[in-house]
C-alpha cells in the first residue's frame, strides 16, 4: 500500500463520526490519514473533540486545528478510528507495531465503536500470520518477562530504534515476540497477561466494530454481520 492509499479508506470512516462527538485518534500511517482527513472537515466547521491515543497524535491533531481533550474529561467515547497491523476472519486485530498499543487498547475499550483502517494486506487468516506480537512491559521486569515468554513458545526481542531501546509514552519498553499463527488466542493473551510486569499485548480481541480494508481503489466495508463492499 502506498503512502497516499488510507486516505480513501480514511474519507470513508468520516461518516462514523458525528457533529458535536467525541473520537478517539489513534497511532500510525493509517490513523494520521484518517487525522488529516478529519482536520479538512474541522477547518469546514464541523464541531469534533478528539482524544488522542499517542503523543505523536496529539501533535498532529493540534497542528491541524483539532480540538483534543483528555480521556477523563471525554468520559465514553462515541467511536474510536485506528489502524491494525493484523485483522483476521473473525476482525480480531494485532496491533502495536507503531508502539502506542497500551493507550490505543484504553482509549479503544473507552468507545462505543472501534473502527479500523487498513490496506487488503494486513486481512490475514489467522492472527500471528506476520510474525510479530508485541508486548509492552515495565523495564524492571524484563529479565523475568522475557524467560517467560519464551517458554510460551514466544521469541522476545527489545524493540530498538537507532541503536537505542524504543520508548513507549507511558515510559516502558515494547517485546516484540515472534509468534507462529495463533491457535488459540485468548489463551495466550490470558497467558501473557499473567506475567509480573506485562502492562499489555498487541491482542485486541472481540473489539473491533468495522473493518475498513482499502486495496487499490476499492473499499471492503467488513462489520461482524457480513462484509460490505463499495
Amino acid at each position: 500500500m502506498s503512502r497516499d492509499e488510507p486516505m480513501q479508506g480514511a474519507q470513508h470512516a468520516l461518516q462514523y463520526v458525528r457533529d458535536g462527538g467525541v473520537v478517539g485518534l489513534g497511532t500510525g500511517r493509517a490513523a494520521t490519514s484518517f487525522v488529516r482527513a478529519l482536520a479538512v472537515r474541522v477547518q469546514a466547521g464541523f464541531a469534533v473533540r478528539g482524544v488522542p491515543t499517542s503523543a505523536a497524535t496529539a501533535a498532529l491533531a493540534g497542528e491541524l486545528g483539532i480540538s483534543l481533550i483528555s480521556l477523563d474529561e471525554a468520559g465514553e467515547l462515541d467511536v474510536t478510528v485506528d489502524g491494525a497491523d493484523e485483522v483476521d476472519p473473525q476482525l480480531d486485530l494485532i496491533k502495536g507495531y507503531g508502539g502506542a498499543l497500551v493507550r490505543e487498547k484504553i482509549v479503544a475499550a473507552s468507545s462505543r465503536r472501534l473502527v479500523i483502517l487498513v490496506g487488503k494486506e494486513k486481512l490475514v487468516p489467522a492472527l500471528g500470520s506476520r510474525g510479530v506480537l508485541p508486548v509492552e512491559i515495565v523495564p524492571f521486569g524484563e529479565a523475568l518477562c522475557r524467560r517467560r515468554l519464551t517458554a510460551l513458545g514466544c521469541r522476545p526481542q527489545r524493540r530498538m530504534v537507532e541503536g537505542k531501546p524504543f520508548v513507549t509514552d507511558n515510559g516502558n519498553l515494547v517485546l516484540d515476540c515472534g509468534v507462529a499463527p495463533i491457535a488459540d488466542p485468548p489463551a495466550l493473551e490470558r497467558a501473557i497477561l499473567d506475567i509480573p510486569g506485562v502492562v499489555g499485548t498487541g491482542l485486541f480481541l472481540r473489539m473491533a466494530d468495522v473493518v475498513i480494508a482499502q486495496d487499490g481503489d476499492r473499499v471492503e466495508v467488513h462489520r461482524r454481520d457480513g462484509v460490505e463492499k463499495r
